[in-house]
């Protein structure tokens, strides 16, 4: 099976009134998927590769989408998103693990931009599957992430369905 975005994201209960965080948006797959659950709510498509914006702004247009504002930005880097502290519900963190080289950066930007009690999905890859997916040296496997976000403050809440390639887990966060 696939990575299916949307069953991924249910777990998360967005609320229709959301404002969710899509963290390197990539293609737009996940931001698209979380409109899905919004009527008032808002999601951040957020990354740092330029060229990728028009590609997301093109399939939000295609869709018909008007809740999604898109932001280039960084999460290796304080403030990077660029996100109001404490604004937003949810975040999505999907296929990042494996390409950032700060994660503890990026952990305390997710913290700093979450409400109180707000939820993360993380969502990577378990292998290199013949290189299609990341190199195996770059791989963070889903114990090692689980125990990255948790000695962050971030509690474990369940594992949701991330197709044949992927993990996904949602956290929870309680500010200090």
């Amino acid at each position: 099976m696939m990575l299916n975005p949307e069953e991924t994201i249910k777990p998360l209960l967005l609320r229709d009134d959301s404002k969710v965080a899509d963290l390197g948006a990539g293609s737009g797959v996940f931001t698209l998927a979380a409109t899905k659950f919004l009527y008032t709510g808002k999601v951040y498509a957020v990354d740092v590769q330029r060229g990728l914006l028009p590609l997301i702004a093109s399939k939000i247009d295609s869709d018909h989408q008007k809740n999604v504002e898109i932001v280039w930005g960084n999460v290796e880097e304080p403030g990077g998103t660029k996100l109001k502290s404490g604004s937003i519900d949810a975040v999505i963190f999907a296929n990042m693990l494996f390409q950032i080289s700060r994660k503890d950066i990026a952990i305390e930007e997710i913290k700093r931009i979450l409400k109180e009690g707000g939820k993360l999905l993380v969502v990577d890859w378990t292998g290199s599957f013949g290189n299609m997916g990341p190199r195996e040296e770059d791989i963070v496997s889903k114990g090692s992430a689980r125990d990255l976000f948790e000695k962050n403050g971030f509690v474990f809440v369940t594992d949701t369905p991330a197709g044949d390639y992927h993990y996904g887990m949602i956290f929870t966060f309680q500010k200090k």
